[in-house]
């Protein structure tokens, strides 16, 4: 709070004796126009003054605590709300606060008012807004009198929200409910009179809470309240923090515009520049570098503000929240950062403000909140002057009333070592991102941008105005916003922090087919392999104690290679990656080297998984949302294995067909790997060829998820590839058995992971394609004569055993427990396994195209018969 005392460095401090030393910030406009501020003590220390470019009113009180125009203590800001709202709550008693009611006003107030609201306990909040959502009936609407832009609307999700008697939360009971009224001051009283007679004609009820930071009424309005109770007949009480008035000489306001456009044409013929304090730009680089996109991962169900209504049980949701998001925010921050700006958007004022008080308590950084603004302010580079510098960028949400600028005040000069921009989804588009847009002009005043993206809530039926957002890095013709990532428990059985989908849900389309019918489509209509799925293996119990005990057998192993490719990603790809797993295959192996990172090193790694089509390459939109959202120089991507290189080769080559057509560059192919037997990647926990579990079951130990699919009449140009969750599968999901017997394993290994990854930097690690060379010839000895039907090392000898209509099995003469599952698949299968010598892998798997069953070439469909 700023109660004239705040602890600094361990020591109290007395504000007000400090003030005394301090030029107060509204001294300028008051030398110059004569204007006077006059009240308590702590007044001047809570407010200054600026001029704006208004016909209605020339000068601006610009509040210290308010979070808008002036960067401040996220919780100051909160704080200050927080205790009026507490305020109110005495005034009301514990009944009358319970059935209460806040309302806020945009675009200044929105965040104050639902910091009040969480003040005064289990109240509903709702703020008005200027952004029209088509689908939601309006519950009323009112004017402004002295702001730039006036319409107010009132967009409930729940039509009773605003009504004055609501049924008791026990039984059917009506109860009066209390409407408590938000604004950040309280100067004519006209705004919020009107509101409160406009709703009292609709909703008529017996009390009414004013809430202010400031009660500001002249002498003569003051009486006006309680004329206007008796009026409507209501109880109407005022509840303010600060009190006090200005004081204007007569003809302020054409005095106060003469002076706006003598400074902006002093400012236009080259005086100091608006925005650059002394009028030169700080010491950084002046060309555009790229921001952070942070993943909040925002929980579910959670409005993105009050503009619909936001209830007990949505604070409920949020409060628990705050903490991992603010510690994404903190790791995507880097170390040290010494000043840290959390930045609003015009009303979406909470989210960043809660987002910017879990980072105080989570960081050591000196963190100031403030938002965008609609308002037009003069600024002038004067410590007397509330308002130094502006930046203007144009509107980036597609507003109602058509484009405009914005501004962002004192951001320029504020030395802040990053700043991390929240918007929310809506205003997520190319307008932010473009050539003249907030986040540009932002990186010449900062070293770090940071972009969170808080999803836009709309009501069910709902839609927000105007064309939907969309935005993807220098991909100005992206039609249409590409959906957040799918997450367990909706989609797959893995908790939802672990992995994020990148999918599109098919689990309502019937996809599967028997094997070899599977087949003879492929076969006689040219299909792709993509377009339909195998029916899942239903492991037999033999089978499935099998699979226990070859996880308990090769547990520690798995999980050496987990440490050791995930240290090797650390230590050569930066600090903070971001993990792209290979559905699906390579999904649980992320999930595990995340959980790796976070247990040994602390750090909490995003993970995705993205489809790769053999033949079609890797997920187009994907990219673009990976992007969007991340530097695509942080992405690694991740599988589980490698046969003979055959998607290394896919995932390089389809890369650079994505970047020359789409102009996004900075994605690496190269894929991190556990087990490289092929020697075809350089990132991998071991090069040798040993039974992964993962490999020898299908979705049950994946998520329940299934293989990919890409078929033109499920997937558009816009969409993601699509998989199936096998949700009736639960009963035999062995997903998180898998993870959590490998990850009890780390710290048994932690040691022999430490020396040798120490060995694998300094070795030799390129490609060799060994296996490449074996497949090869193996090919060309059996006669098949065709690599893409040799399937080389274990995992993918098994995957032809539970998919494919396999010819034959050749073995390494000797291999021991790594293929028990393989010879007992072989056995239910009818399928000969022939024990060889001098083989490089420990089992390749064969299917000859003269049994074209099961057989598919480099393009994905099937291979005729010779």
């Amino acid at each position: 709070m700023l109660d004239g005392r705040v602890r600094v460095g361990g020591r109290v401090t007395d504000r007000r004796k400090e003030a005394a030393n301090v030029v107060w910030s509204g001294s300028w406009v008051a030398e110059r126009l004569g204007v006077e501020l006059v009240g308590d003590g702590e007044l001047r220390e809570l407010l200054g003054l600026a001029l704006r470019r208004n016909p209605k009113r020339a000068h601006l009180l610009v509040s210290n605590v308010l979070g808008k125009h002036v960067p401040q203590r996220p919780s100051v800001v909160y704080g200050a709300g927080v205790e009026l709202g507490r305020r109110v709550h005495e005034l009301l008693g514990e009944d009358g606060a319970r059935h209460a009611v806040v309302l806020g006003y945009a675009e200044t107030a929105t965040g104050l008012g639902h910091a009040v609201a969480d003040g005064l306990g289990s109240a509903p909040y709702l703020h008005s807004t200027r952004r029209p959502v088509e689908g939601v009936a309006r519950a009323g609407g009112f004017e402004e009198s002295h702001s730039h832009a006036t319409s107010h609307l009132l967009l409930p999700e729940d039509p009773d929200l605003l009504a004055g008697e609501r049924s008791g939360e026990a039984d059917a009971t009506v109860v009066d409910s209390t409407l408590v009224l938000v604004d950040d001051e309280f100067s004519t009283g006209n705004t919020v009179l009107n509101t409160i007679r406009a709703l009292h004609e609709r909703y008529p009820r017996k009390r009414y809470v004013i809430v202010a930071l400031v009660d500001m009424r002249s002498p003569a309005d003051q009486g006006r309240l309680a004329e206007f109770a008796e009026e409507i007949g209501a109880r109407v009480d005022l509840v303010a923090r600060n009190t006090g008035t200005v004081r204007l000489p007569e003809g302020v306001l054409e005095k106060g515009q003469a002076l706006v456009a003598e400074q902006e044409a002093a400012q236009s013929a080259g005086q100091p520049r608006v925005g650059w304090p002394g009028g030169k730009p700080e010491p950084l680089c002046n060309l555009p570098r790229p921001h952070t996109r942070i993943d909040l991962q925002w929980p579910a169900g959670v409005p993105d503000g009050g503009r619909h209504g936001f209830t007990p049980a949505h604070r409920a949701l949020l409060e628990p929240a705050l903490p991992a998001m603010a510690d994404r925010i903190a790791q995507a921050l880097g170390e040290h950062p010494r000043r840290v700006l959390v930045l609003g958007f015009e009303e979406l004022m909470y989210a960043p403000l809660r987002l910017g008080t879990a980072l105080e308590e989570r960081t050591g950084a000196e963190i100031r909140y403030s938002t965008t603004t609609r308002s037009p302010v003069l600024a002038v580079d004067d410590p007397g002057y509330a308002i130094r510098t502006r930046l203007a960028f144009p509107a980036h949400d597609d507003p109602a009333d058509g484009p405009g600028e914005r501004y962002a005040y004192n951001v320029a000069g504020g030395g802040f070592d990053a700043v991390v921009l929240v918007v929310d989804s809506t205003a997520d588009t190319h307008a932010l991102h473009g050539p003249r847009g907030l986040l540009q002009q932002l990186t010449p005043h900062t070293a770090h941008v940071l972009l969170a993206v808080v999803p836009s809530y709309a009501p069910p039926g709902a839609r927000a105005a105007g064309p939907a957002p969309s935005y993807a890095p220098q991909r100005q013709e992206e039609p249409a916003m590409l959906p957040e990532p799918l997450r367990g428990p909706a989609f797959s059985s893995y908790a939802p922090d672990e992995v994020g989908w990148l999918l599109q849900d098919l689990s309502d389309t019937e996809l599967e087919a028997p094997t070899e019918e599977r087949e003879e489509a492929i076969q006689s209509g040219g299909a792709h392999y993509a377009e339909s799925l195998p029916v899942e293996y239903q492991p037999s119990e033999q089978y499935q104690n099998l699979f226990k005990a070859a996880l308990d057998l090769s547990a520690a192993r798995i999980a050496r290679a987990v440490g050791t490719v995930t240290e090797t990603v650390l230590a050569e790809r930066g600090p903070r990656p971001v993990l792209v797993s290979l559905a699906r295959a390579g999904t649980p192996v992320g999930v595990l080297m995340r959980r790796w990172a976070r247990l040994r090193n602390g750090v909490d790694l995003p993970h995705y998984a993205v489809s790769i089509v053999r033949g079609r390459g890797i997920d187009a939109n994907a990219l673009r949302w990976l992007a969007a959202h991340h530097d695509p120089a942080d992405v690694v991507f991740v599988d589980g294995w490698t046969g003979k290189g055959a998607i290394t080769r896919e995932l390089a080559a389809a890369i650079a067909e994505f970047e020359a057509s789409d102009g996004t560059e900075g994605f690496n192919p190269e894929i991190a790997v556990l087990a490289d037997p092929g020697g075809c990647v350089r990132t991998y926990g071991t090069r040798e060829d040993f039974l992964i579990p993962s490999a020898c079951l299908n979705s049950t130990v994946s998520g329940l998820i299934s293989r990919t699919v890409l078929r033109s009449d499920l997937v558009g140009p816009d969409d993601f590839h699509g998989a199936k969750f096998y949700r009736e599968l639960a009963g035999s999901d062995v997903s998180g058995h898998f993870l959590d017997t490998v990850t009890d394993r780390f710290g048994e290994v932690a040691d022999a992971v430490d020396a040798e990854v120490k060995e694998l930097l300094t070795a030799d690690r390129a490609p060799t394609w060994e296996g490449w060379a074996a497949v090869e010839r193996i090919s060309e000895e059996y006669g098949i004569h065709d690599v893409n039907l040799v399937k080389p090392g274990v995992g993918e000898t098994t995957r032809v055993l539970l998919r494919r209509v396999p010819w034959k099995i050749l073995a390494k003469r000797g291999a021991g427990a790594d293929l028990e599952h393989i010879r007992l698949l072989a056995e239910q299968r009818g399928v000969p396994v022939e024990e060889v010598d001098e083989l490089p892998y420990t089992c390749v798997g064969l299917i000859h195209p003269k049994y074209t069953r099961g057989a598919t070439g480099a393009d994905g469909k099937a291979v005729e018969s010779k």
